[in-house]
């Protein structure tokens, strides 16, 4: 079929919008540690029936203690730090304005590569960086008193974001360092990795989560969310759409089109979520919210150039 490297990516656009929207709500609905714990949960579980289906054994083979120690690592920031700012951000200024700070994260990467790994920055790559950063500036701010620029979000709001952006790069590399310590397993398939990796970030992440909410709201908020169905529903759907069928399919995007293609049509979320974000929160759509977006997505895309 022409073209279904492409399509997919743009189904798996359409996934990370619903699962920004389904957390933004969700989020405020259950808080942030408790659907986090749920999430990590109900990952892990998806991740045992899809490892008995595929190979015969619930538990993921091949991972080195080296590539398993990365991988937590991984966990820890990508999820733990990560996920608990971008759901935070969520909370105070929305799933819109936080999937349009998550445009940073190849910037986060790029930067950590360089840094990690000796990988070198193009002069393409500082061009999209400062294209990204423009596009964010055009959405967030405004004419402020004395016609002065000024922020348009809460700055806690706007920290939150940037930190997730943050981890989401840095925990992107220590995924890909923890994948080069895959040793090949025999009745493994190579398409099987990353969901195998996929699985030690989530055992930090549900170890980081639970700890975080023990000692900051106690148990008890998990136990009534477990008798509260449309909170439970929300973190299934969460779950299905980010990391386990969002994961997947973006696997399967780069194996059908070149990634750099793929990953410029995944990165247009900022994009999509305008209209339903506007229609089920409410929320304002100006023209600068717009072109911002625009704007950060075309730079998103130079980065695979």
């Amino acid at each position: 079929m022409t073209y279904i490297g492409e399509l997919i990516s743009i189904g798996v656009a359409f996934s990370w919008t619903a699962t920004a929207l389904l957390s933004e709500f969700g989020s405020k609905r259950l808080g942030n540690l408790t659907l986090n714990v749920l999430r990590m949960a109900l990952a892990l579980v998806f991740s045992l029936v899809l490892f008995g289906v595929a190979t015969g054994s619930p538990l993921p083979a091949g991972a080195s203690p080296e590539a398993a120690g990365w991988m937590l690592l991984s966990g820890l920031v990508g999820y733990v730090i990560g996920d608990f700012c971008l759901f935070q951000c969520y909370i105070i200024i929305g799933s819109r304005y936080g999937q349009l700070f998550m445009t940073l994260a190849p910037l986060a990467a790029a930067l950590t590569a360089w840094l990690s790994l000796g990988q070198q920055l193009s002069s393409i790559s500082l061009v999209a960086m400062l294209i990204t950063l423009l596009g964010i500036s055009i959405s967030v701010l405004g004419r402020g008193q004395r016609h002065k620029l000024s922020l348009k979000l809460p700055l806690n709001g706007v920290l939150y974001a940037i930190g997730a952006a943050v981890c989401q790069g840095v925990g992107l590399v220590l995924s890909k360092i923890g994948m080069d310590h895959y040793e090949a397993v025999a009745g493994m398939p190579e398409w099987l990795v990353p969901f195998s990796a996929n699985f030690y970030r989530c055992l930090a992440g549900i170890v980081g989560f639970s700890l975080l909410h023990y000692f900051r709201d106690g148990m008890g908020p998990l136990r009534e969310a477990m008798h509260d169905l449309r909170g439970l529903s929300v973190a299934t759907a969460t779950t299905v759409f980010g990391p386990f069928v969002g994961v997947g399919f973006s696997l399967m995007a780069v194996q059908y089109t070149a990634a750099g293609i793929a990953s410029t049509l995944m990165a247009m979320t900022p994009i999509i979520i305008i209209l339903p974000s506007a229609w089920l929160f409410h929320e304002k759509i100006t023209w600068r919210a717009v072109l911002g977006a625009v704007i950060s997505v075309v730079g998103v895309s130079l980065f695979f150039q």
